[in-house]
């Protein structure tokens, strides 16, 4: 059997993913796996099993409908058995009904675009599969299944996305860790990132919990994704001779090399606190307007600090009444981190 998983974006969210794809990759059933995915994070699919067959498609390029045009008739060249729509977004479910059928989408009770459905059989949840880890599970199992639009009787469980930490992983970040003589020194990953406006932390915050870790000899290494996001890491480490910025945004190996020796990451719900978990290193993650029960890593060696606010979660990107993150107090992450 080949199966297609549709799966665009984003940075977490494709990491949320991983647990379904090794799903697949175990399946004696599937004898191929390919996945479909956004130009703009194919440099997630780094991190894939080699097996993985990557199709990318550049939907907000110069060229977006030649591009998605090009990508559907290489994929309906394969010829896939089933297709997997993990997305459930129209653009999603266009592409993957015009590369063939079966195509096996979100239940249509969580899909974020209902006329996602037009496109797919939309794949019924159990109401205990909250988390999206259970749920992108649960679509894998669809094409095996006699009746996946059926309610299951059981919940499938949540499985921790793991990325393994090869020695060509550990070496990838030794010139980053190097030139900021980080070498030998225990540090911490505060990622300052958030892409919603109501996922940031004051930065008042940021330069109390720097305060702190320096006092504990650990080195706080302070991480960005937009120029926006380095200017803020920059401002934070002015005054500040402990603490660190990343000097350059770095690809997904070194990336995965430098979180993964970390003693801890800490940041709001984004792919690199994601990533930093499918490594298995420890995290710490703040949540308000974002649902920890639904997207939070949830390993070991992952602590979640709840802002509760009356309110949310809301899931909004802007708010006119915020107070999500000024709830989160910095000796709230650092007890976290000691824990």
């Amino acid at each position: 059997m080949k199966v297609l998983v549709a799966k665009l974006s984003a940075f977490g969210d494709l990491i949320h993913a991983l647990p379904a794809l090794d799903d697949l990759l175990a399946s004696p059933e599937v004898d191929e796996v390919h996945w479909l995915i956004d130009e703009r994070y194919a440099f997630v699919a780094e991190a894939f099993p080699p097996q993985v067959v990557v199709h990318r498609v550049a939907l907000k390029g110069a060229h977006p409908f030649r591009s998605a045009w090009r990508a559907i008739r290489r994929l309906r060249a394969v010829g896939f058995d089933a297709i997997l729509d993990m997305q459930g977004l129209v653009k999603s479910g266009v592409l993957a009904r015009a590369v063939g059928s079966p195509v096996y989408g979100i239940d249509a009770g969580f899909v974020r675009e209902s006329v996602n459905a037009w496109f797919t059989h939309p794949v019924r949840f159990h109401p205990e599969e909250r988390h999206v880890v259970q749920q992108y599970r649960r679509v894998a199992t669809a094409p095996f299944v006699e009746h996946p639009a059926r309610a299951p009787e059981q919940p499938i469980d949540y499985k921790a996305p793991h990325i393994p930490v090869t020695a060509a992983i550990r070496d990838a970040a030794s010139d980053v860790t190097a030139s900021l003589e980080l070498d030998g020194r225990p540090y911490v990953v505060l990622h300052v990132g958030g892409g919603w406006a109501t996922k940031q932390l004051p930065q008042n915050t940021w330069r109390a919990l720097i305060d702190a870790l320096s006092v504990r000899e650990l080195a706080p290494l302070i991480s960005w994704g937009t120029k926006a996001e380095l200017q803020q890491a920059q401002a934070l480490c002015a005054d500040r001779s402990a603490a660190r910025v990343l000097p350059r945004r770095l690809h997904m190996l070194p990336l995965c090399g430098l979180l993964s020796q970390a003693k801890a990451v800490v940041g709001a719900d984004t792919g690199v606190v994601h990533l930093a978990a499918a490594l298995s290193t420890p995290t710490v993650s703040f949540w308000g307007a974002s649902a920890s029960w639904r997207s939070a890593p949830l390993g070991d060696g992952d602590r979640q600090i709840e802002s509760n606010p009356e309110c949310g979660p809301c899931f909004k990107r802007q708010c006119d009444h915020f107070i999500c993150m000024d709830r989160i107090r910095a000796e709230d992450i650092l007890g976290a981190i000691d824990a």
